[in-house]
C-alpha cells in the first residue's frame, strides 16, 4: 500500500484533537458508564451462576457494585474514578429513576429486554461534544405491569409488551430530557440538561445530576477512600488522595444531597447497621425527606425541582473541572457548547462530503453517535472474582469449577466498544471486530486499539484463544479479526496517508497464534474441517451447536470451515502487506496460502478417502444438486447425513475470497515461486481454487472457495426473493423453509428449522436471539465486501440475474451496490415519512424536535422492522460504513 495524502478530516478541530499530541488527554473522559451493571456475570457471586437473579434491578439502587457503575447519560474518566450521571423523579414513582429498567432473561417474553425510551443524538470521537435524549413518563412508571404482562406472554408468539403499550405515555404525558456534554478542556466537563414538558398540562420534575466515586475501598481495605463535600459558590469538592481535587458546580440554585456509595445491608440482608447508604438519597426524596442525610460522602446529587408548563422547558447547567480552574459564567459555557457543536458539524461535513442525500447523512451520523455512546469501562479480574475479596465472604466453592474458571489470566480494565450498553454491556470478540470497522470511519486510532485489545496478554488465553463473551469466554466466535484488521488498516492509511505497519505486524503475530489454536482445538479429526460451536449464529442450525449432538455424532460445519478458509486468506494478505517492507513475510504468506488450499480441498471431499480425493470424488460440503453448502452430520456408525438447511451457514463460503493484483512476481518473488510450484505439483489442491491459474481483469489472480459456476449458483440462491433476498438485505434463513421446514428425528426428539422472519419461537439460547429469518447487519456487510472483491477479478465480464428470475442481468459491482442499497433502506425515510426499521415515521423530540432513530440488533426478514436489542449500535453501526463506501464508490465510478 503506497503512501497518500492526509485526509482533510485531520485538519478539522476534532481531527486535530484525536490525532494530535494531546489525543490521549482528550479521550480520557467520555460516556464510559454502562446503562446496566446489575445482572452481569462479573457482579454475580451466587452459587448457581444465575447472574440475573443474584443482582436484579430491585437491588441495584441499594447494592454497591464491585466492578463498575451504571447510570443514565453516564460520563466518567477512563479509570472510572468519578462518575457523572442523571437521576429524575416525577413525584409519583416508587423510586428515583437512576438507571434504565428492563426484564431479565427469565422475565422477558423473548429474553432480556430493556423497557425504556432513549436515543443517542450526536457524538464526536473525543467526546468533546455528546448529546442524548431520555423520555421519562409523567405518570407512575409501570414496573409491575411490564413484568406481569411479559410473563404472561412467555412461551407464546405474542409480541413483546413495551413501555408504549402500557398507556403510560398516552396524551404525550412525558418529559423529553436532553443531556448534552461539552469539554471546555480535556478534563473540564460541561453538562447541560434541557427538560421539555410534552404533556397537555403543567408538570413537576425533580432533576438530580449525580456524582459518584466508584467503590474500591469496600473490596480492598488498603484502597484510598475519596470524599465529596460542600464548597462555596453552589458547588462541591470531590477529593481523591491520589488524583487531587475536582469541583462540581451547579449554575442555578440546587440542594446538595450526600450519601455513601456503599451497600445497604440493612435493606438487603436485614442487618441492624445504620448509615446513609447508596440508596439514601432515593429514600430521602421519595420518602418525603424523612431520612436524614450526612453533609459529605462518596455520592452526591444536585437537586432542583421544576414546575414546567405544557410545552415549556427548563435548561440547567453544570460543570465538573479541576478545583483551580477559572470560573466560567453561563454565557461562556453556552458559547463552549455552541463551539463544540459547530466543530462536530464541521467534522461531519468533511466526512460526509461524498454523501449527497441529507437523510443518509442523518442516518450515518446517528449510527455513529450510538456507536460512540456505547463505549464502556469494562473491569473484570477473573481470578479475583473466583477467589473473592479479602474483606468479603469467600465465594461459593462451585465457582472454581464453573463459568470462566479456566480464564484466571483475564484481567480487564479498559474502555471497550460494547454491542449495546444495556442488553449486552460486555464485549464479544466478533462483535468488537465489527464495531472496530464501523469506528474506523471516524476514529481509526480507536479502531486499531480495539482490535489489538483482545490479543493482549491480559485477554488472550495462553493457548491462543480469544475470549468469546462474558457468559462463556471459552466459547467460539467467528474469527473475523483479520478481516476487520485489513479494512481498518486501509481506512487508517486513507485518512493519515501512511500505512500503520506496526499495528498490522503486532496484530498479525497474535492472530497467527490464534489461527494455530483453531487448527489444534477446533479440527477434532485433523481433516481441516472445523467445529467452532454456535459461532455467534445462535439458533440458525438444527441443534445447539455448542452442545453434544443428540444421539451422538459430529458436525462438520460449513460456516466454521469457511471462516477458517477466510482467516487463512486474510492472514496471507496481511503477510504480503508486511512483505513490502520485509521479505521474510513472503514465506509466511506461502504457508497461509497452502493452508487455504487444504481447507478448500477438505470442503470438497468430506469423508472421502485419499484415493477418492486423488480422483476428484467425494461428496464434500457442497451439494451439487441444490447448488449450496450444507453442514454434514457424521454419525457414530461412520455414515453421513446432510443437514439441508439453507441458511447463512451455506453463504459464508462466499466470504473466503482474495484477489492478488498484477505484478505479483515482481513484488513477491519467493511467494510467486511457491504458488507456481503448488500449481504444477499439487493440482489436487489447486484445482479446487477458483481461477488461480487464469489471470482475470488487469492480470489479477483469484483465490476463492468457489469456482465460477458454483459462485453463480450460490448467488442465484442468495439473490432469489423467495429465498434469501429481502427488500432490506440478505435473510439469515431461506424463506423457502416457511412452507418446507427442515426436520430431523434424533434420540427420540424432533428438531425443526422453520423460516421465522421476526423473533424465533425456539427457546434455544434463552429465546432472546434469532437467526431463523431476520436480516443481520454484519453478515450483510461481509457479503457485500466479498462480492466487491470478486468484482475486482471479473470486472464487468461476469453477469448474474438480479434478482433471480427477474430477467435483469447485473455485474458483480451492481449486485454489491444493490445489496448495500437494500440494507441502507432499513433506515431511509420514505416519501410518506416512514422508516422501515422503525415501523413507521420516526418519533420526534428533544430540545430541537428532531427525528429520533434507534438501531436494533436485527431486522424483520420481510418488513425490515427493528427487533432484538433496541440499541445495538455496535455492529448495526456498520450501516454507516455501507453508506460511506457506497458514496465513495459512486463518486469513483
Amino acid at each position: 500500500m503506497s503512501e497518500a495524502e492526509r485526509s482533510p478530516l485531520l485538519e478539522t478541530a476534532e481531527g486535530q484533537r484525536i490525532h494530535g499530541p494531546e489525543q490521549d488527554a482528550w479521550r480520557r473522559w467520555g460516556p464510559y458508564m454502562a446503562e446496566r451493571q446489575w445482572g452481569t456475570v462479573r457482579e454475580d457471586y451466587s452459587a448457581d451462576g444465575d447472574a440475573w437473579s443474584y443482582l436484579p434491578h430491585d437491588h441495584a439502587r441499594s447494592r454497591s457494585y464491585r466492578w463498575g457503575e451504571d447510570g443514565i447519560a453516564g460520563f466518567c474518566d477512563a479509570d472510572q474514578t468519578w462518575c457523572l450521571s442523571l437521576a429524575l423523579w416525577n413525584g409519583v414513582d416508587p423510586i428515583l429513576k437512576e438507571r434504565l429498567f428492563g426484564l431479565t432473561n427469565a422475565e422477558g417474553n423473548h429474553g432480556e429486554d430493556v423497557k425504556e425510551l432513549w436515543w443517542h443524538l450526536d457524538a464526536m470521537p473525543s467526546h468533546a461534544w455528546q448529546s442524548m435524549l431520555y423520555r421519562y413518563p409523567q405518570r407512575r412508571f409501570p414496573y409491575e405491569d411490564l413484568v406481569a404482562e411479559n410473563g404472561r406472554r412467555r412461551g407464546t408468539v405474542a409480541p413483546e409488551y413495551e413501555l408504549s403499550d402500557t398507556g403510560v405515555l398516552a396524551d404525550d404525558r412525558f418529559f423529553d430530557v436532553q443531556v448534552d456534554y461539552a469539554k471546555a478542556a480535556p478534563n473540564d466537563i460541561l453538562m447541560r440538561v434541557t427538560v421539555v414538558n410534552r404533556g397537555p398540562e403543567g408538570a413537576v420534575l425533580h432533576v438530580l445530576p449525580q456524582l459518584v466515586a466508584r467503590n474500591t475501598w469496600s473490596w480492598e481495605p488498603a484502597a484510598p477512600k475519596p470524599s465529596i463535600g460542600p464548597a462555596d459558590g453552589g458547588s462541591v469538592i470531590a477529593s481523591h488522595p491520589q488524583l487531587g481535587h475536582m469541583r462540581l458546580s451547579a449554575l442555578q440554585p440546587a440542594d446538595w444531597l450526600f450519601c455513601e456509595n456503599e451497600t445497604n445491608i440493612r435493606r438487603l440482608d436485614g442487618a441492624s447497621t445504620e448509615g446513609a447508604f447508596k440508596d439514601a438519597i432515593n429514600d430521602h426524596i421519595v420518602g418525603g425527606r424523612v431520612a436524614p442525610l450526612p453533609t459529605a460522602g462518596t455520592k452526591c446529587a444536585a437537586l432542583s425541582v421544576h414546575d414546567i408548563p405544557t410545552g415549556g422547558h427548563v435548561v440547567l447547567r453544570y460543570r465538573f473541572a479541576p478545583n483551580d480552574a477559572e470560573r466560567l459564567d453561563e454565557a461562556t459555557i453556552e458559547r463552549t457548547f455552541a463551539e463544540r457543536r459547530e466543530e462536530c458539524d464541521a467534522f461531519f461535513a468533511v466526512l460526509q462530503a461524498a454523501i449527497d442525500d441529507a437523510d443518509a447523512r442523518l442516518v450515518q451520523r446517528r449510527a455513529l453517535a450510538g456507536l460512540l455512546w456505547s463505549k464502556q469501562v469494562y473491569r473484570y479480574d477473573v481470578k479475583r472474582w473466583l477467589d473473592g475479596d479479602p474483606s468479603e465472604p469467600a465465594p461459593p466453592a462451585t465457582r472454581l469449577d464453573g463459568r470462566n474458571a479456566d480464564w484466571t489470566h483475564l484481567d480487564a480494565a479498559d474502555v471497550i466498544l460494547m454491542p449495546d450498553t444495556w442488553e449486552y454491556p460486555w464485549f464479544a470478540s466478533w462483535d468488537l471486530a465489527s464495531h472496530a470497522m464501523a469506528a474506523a470511519i471516524v476514529d481509526p486510532t480507536l479502531a486499531k486499539r480495539q482490535l489489538l485489545l483482545l490479543t493482549r496478554d491480559w485477554y488472550m488465553h495462553p493457548n491462543g484463544q480469544l475470549p468469546a463473551y462474558e457468559w462463556n469466554f471459552g466459547d467460539a466466535n467467528p474469527p473475523i479479526q483479520a478481516f476487520a484488521a485489513l479494512r481498518v488498516y486501509r481506512m487508517d492509511a486513507a485518512l493519515t496517508g501512511t500505512p500503520d505497519r506496526d499495528f498490522l505486524e503486532r496484530l498479525f503475530h497474535k492472530l497467527m497464534i490464534n489461527f494455530t489454536y483453531w487448527v489444534n482445538q477446533k479440527d477434532s479429526q485433523g481433516r481441516n474441517l472445523f467445529q467452532g460451536g454456535f459461532l455467534g449464529l445462535d439458533n440458525v442450525g438444527v441443534f445447539d451447536r455448542s452442545q453434544p449432538i443428540p444421539g451422538g455424532g459430529m458436525l462438520e460445519q460449513a460456516d466454521a470451515t469457511a471462516w477458517m478458509a477466510m482467516y487463512a486468506l486474510n492472514l496471507m494478505r496481511m503477510a504480503l502487506e508486511l512483505a513490502d517492507a520485509d521479505a521474510v513475510y513472503e514465506d509466511i504468506a506461502s504457508k497461509f496460502f497452502e493452508h487455504f488450499l487444504v481447507i478448500a480441498s477438505a470442503m470438497t471431499h468430506v469423508g472421502a478417502s485419499e484415493a477418492d480425493k486423488d480422483s476428484g470424488e467425494g461428496r464434500g460440503l457442497w451439494d451439487d444438486e441444490d447448488g449450496f453448502f450444507y453442514d454434514a452430520l457424521i454419525l457414530p456408525d461412520g455414515s453421513e447425513a446432510t443437514l439441508r438447511v439453507r441458511s447463512l451457514v451455506g453463504l459464508i463460503p462466499l466470504c473466503a475470497v482474495e484477489v492478488l493484483d498484477a505484478g505479483l512476481a515482481e513484488r513477491y518473488p519467493d511467494f510467486a515461486r511457491r504458488l507456481d510450484w503448488m500449481l504444477r505439483h499439487r493440482p489436487d489442491l489447486t484445482m479446487q481454487v477458483s481461477r488461480f491459474a487464469e489471470p482475470g481483469k488487469d492480470a489479477r489472480f483469484l483465490l476463492s472457495l468457489l469456482r465460477r459456476q458454483r459462485m453463480s449458483r450460490l448467488l442465484a440462491r442468495m439473490l432469489d426473493q423467495n429465498e434469501f433476498l429481502s427488500p432490506f438485505g440478505v435473510r439469515s434463513l431461506s424463506k423457502a423453509h416457511r412452507d418446507a421446514p427442515f426436520a430431523m428425528e434424533r434420540d427420540g426428539t424432533r428438531f425443526e428449522v422453520r423460516y421465522e422472519p421476526a423473533v424465533s419461537t425456539s427457546g434455544m439460547f434463552g429465546g432472546n436471539s434469532n437467526w431463523r429469518g431476520p436480516v443481520w447487519m454484519p453478515l450483510n456487510l461481509m457479503l457485500v465486501e466479498s462480492i466487491r472483491e470478486f468484482a475486482r477479478f471479473y470486472g464487468d465480464e461476469f453477469g448474474q440475474e438480479c434478482p433471480t428470475g427477474s430477467g435483469r442481468m447485473a455485474t458483480l459491482t451492481q449486485i454489491a451496490d444493490e445489496l448495500s442499497t437494500r440494507v441502507c433502506a432499513l433506515f431511509a425515510r420514505h416519501e410518506d415519512g416512514t422508516r422501515p426499521a422503525l415501523g413507521g415515521p420516526a418519533p420526534r423530540g428533544g430540545a430541537d424536535d428532531v427525528e429520533l432513530i434507534q438501531f436494533n440488533e436485527f431486522f424483520h426478514g420481510d418488513t425490515g422492522l427493528g427487533l432484538g436489542a433496541s440499541h445495538q449500535t455496535g455492529w448495526t453501526a456498520l450501516v454507516a460504513l455501507l453508506l460511506q463506501k457506497t458514496a465513495a464508490h459512486a463518486e469513483k465510478t
